[in-house]
């Protein structure tokens, strides 16, 4: 893929051929939720499309993305450095996760799922707290919701 889409900043991580953008202020834990999502999901096909900074593409009516080709593979650690990890080249966008205070989450969120324009598409946007024991889980279903 060439080096000429948008750069989001965000955490873009794939379950099979779908991605889901974490967005969030530096520290919010982007990585750290991306990390302990591909540990859990590593035998469902759990890989990294990019940390940080998402490259984004319309292709076919859909959103792909990737990463910008210095960070491939590449994830960092809070306290260990820079990580290889498992990684996908490109995925659809399925849905973006906000990653907030878990007193900023309705108990019940509005069904359907509220949407946003990305680059012109319409994508579901959930929140979630990055650093409640459950999150994985939650992106897990999260993604479920929309695939």
């Amino acid at each position: 893929m060439s080096n000429t889409g948008n750069l989001i900043h965000g955490t873009c991580i794939a379950l099979g051929s779908a991605a889901a953008l974490l967005r969030g202020s530096p520290g919010a834990g982007k990585s750290d939720l991306a990390l302990r999502f591909l540990d859990m999901y590593r035998d469902e096909s759990a890989a990294l499309i990019s940390d940080d900074q998402t490259q984004f593409v319309v292709r076919g009516g859909e959103l792909i993305a990737s990463a910008p080709e210095p960070i491939r593979g590449q994830l960092e650690v809070r306290g260990i450095g820079i990580v290889e990890v498992a990684r996908r080249e490109e995925a659809v966008l399925a849905l973006a996760v906000d990653l907030v205070d878990g007193a900023d989450i309705e108990r019940l969120p509005a069904d359907p799922v509220p949407k946003e324009s990305i680059l012109g598409l319409s994508i579901p946007v959930f929140k979630l707290a990055p650093f409640e024991a459950s999150a994985p889980v939650k992106l897990k279903l999260a993604f479920d919701r929309v695939l």
